[in-house]
Formats: structure tokens, sequence, C-alpha cells
């Protein structure tokens, strides 16, 4: 195939947005977390990996099929983001200089819960390559044909990233949310309860990820390791779109499925990271608020 026809193909396009969306779902977690509390929480990967996993054990198991597995990885989530939320930073919230302290060392605190994450489920589970078949027939449109569980994927993705642009824009839990990426000290007076809208934004971004995690697993295999690639997946995309910009983090994650997807096509596999983390680098020097970012948001 020449490169002008790989280009034009309508396959590869459909491939990058199912890609894209998968970003721009994990990333949505990631930009709540992050927004409301400034946490580098590069355990995001691994809340991805949990809810694959949940989704794997729930249909080889007990034969409960992914649509439904997936609201038990969401529920699991964000059970465990409430946990974490209550064990390690509610006590905190109150005092300013501690939990300053604690948003500059976030990036050690979450790399700790990432290995005790990643070393639990290899003793439970082994590091075992799984995977399962559901709704693996292929769907002819016209020229193009997809897999019913990625058009599935497309779906649920698609419908939960608008969702979520929409709940923060027309609700008022939704907008005190973007009140607090914003500027947390003036979200706090004019009446914002910080600590209730970072609790709700912190189990938000669990079950989101979670979410992901059993999306992902009807596509790609579950490891305990594979988390990684999609924390760093969802920090390229917040760049991308800009911080607390939803909207712009499903640009930034369509951009970036583009980018793996066409990069790998028209160069080798052994390009995507460099294709992916050149891109990263070179707005985060020219625009670090995002493509779609505005100034307040970047900060």
């Amino acid at each position: 195939m020449t490169t002008a026809a790989t280009l034009l193909s309508p396959q590869l396009l459909l491939a990058a947005l199912v890609t894209g969306l998968v970003y721009a779902l994990v990333a949505l977690g990631l930009n709540l977390i992050y927004g409301t509390m400034r946490l580098l929480n590069i355990a995001h990967g691994e809340l991805v990996m949990i809810g694959a996993y949940a989704a794997f054990w729930l249909f080889t198991l007990a034969a409960v099929p992914p649509p439904v597995a997936m609201l038990v990885a969401v529920a699991l989530a964000a059970l465990l983001g409430h946990a974490v939320f209550a064990g390690l930073f509610r006590g905190i919230l109150v005092s300013t200089t501690v939990i300053e302290r604690i948003e500059a060392n976030s990036l050690l605190l979450f790399f700790g819960i990432s290995v005790v994450l990643q070393n639990l489920v290899a003793l439970a589970f082994t590091s075992n390559i799984r995977a399962y078949r559901y709704l693996d027939g292929v769907i002819d449109f016209g020229p193009v044909a997809i897999a019913g569980n990625r058009l599935l994927v497309f779906a649920v993705a698609l419908a939960v990233t608008l969702g979520a642009i929409a709940y923060l824009r027309f609700t008022m839990t939704g907008l005190a949310i973007k009140a607090l990426i914003q500027n947390r000290d003036a979200a706090a007076l004019v009446g914002i309860d910080v600590a209730r809208i970072q609790h709700i934004a912190f189990c938000a971004g669990f079950a989101v990820a979670g979410l992901a995690g059993a999306l992902i697993s009807m596509i790609e295999q579950t490891t305990p390791f594979m988390g990684f690639s999609f924390t760093m997946a969802a920090f390229v995309v917040i760049i991308l779109g800009g911080l607390g910009n939803l909207g712009g983090s499903l640009a930034g994650g369509l951009i970036l499925g583009a980018l793996e997807t066409y990069g790998v096509a028209l160069t080798a596999p052994s390009y995507q990271a460099i294709l992916i983390y050149g891109v990263f680098i070179a707005v985060l020097l020219w625009r670090p608020q995002g493509l779609f970012g505005g100034r307040r948001a970047g900060r």
C-alpha cells in the first residue's frame, strides 16, 4: 500500500479513533484527580489494570458479560478511590501546609501505590498474560470492517467522555469541579465545599479508570504491569488538551491515537514512543497550557 493510500485508508482512520477514544477516557480520570487536587497520580494505569482484571475474571469464572462487568469494575475502582482518599487525604485537607507538602511529594506517594498494586496483583494472579474473546466477530460497514468488541469500546468510550463533558458544563457539581480545577482558593471563597468536591472527583477519577480497564480487556491482553503505558499516555493527552479542559482532552486523545496509529503504519512499531513523546516534549516546551487550554487551566 502506498503512503497516500495508507493515509486515506478508512480502516486506519477507524483504528485511530478507537485508540484515541480509549486514551481520552483514561486521561479523563487522571485529569479530574490532577485538576482538583494537583496530585501526580502515576498509579492511574494500575487502576486501569484492576478494571481489566475485574472484567477478565468475571467473564471467565462467572460468565458475566463485559458490559455488566464494566459496572462492577467502576464500583470496585470507586470504592478503592474512596478508601485511598479517606485513608490518605481526608485528614490532611484541613492543613494547607501538609496538603501542599503531599502535593509536592505525590509522585513518590503514588509510585509506591503503583508498585504495591502491581505486586499484589502479580502475587494473586501470577504474571501470566490473560485474555478472553468477546464479540470478536467482524462487522462490515461498506469498505470498513471492525470487530464487535472494538465497536463496543468505541461507543462506550465516546458516550462516557461526552457525558462527562456535559456533566461538568451543565450541573452544579460539575461546575464546582471546574471551578476547583481553575482555582482552589477562589472556589473555597465562593462557598464551594472543597473537601467534598475533591472526594467526588477523586472517586470519579478512579471509577473512570476502572471502566477504561474493563473496555481495554476486551481488545488487549491483561498483565499486572500493563498500567505504565496508559499512565504515560494519559499525561500526554492532558498536556495536549490542557489541564481541566475535558473537551481538549478528547481532542488530545484523538491526536495521540492518530499519531500512534498512523505513525506506526507509516514507519515501524519501534518509532511509536519517539513519535508520541517527541510531540509531548514539543507541546510542553512551546505551549505548556496545552493546545486547547487557556492560561488559567495551565497553572
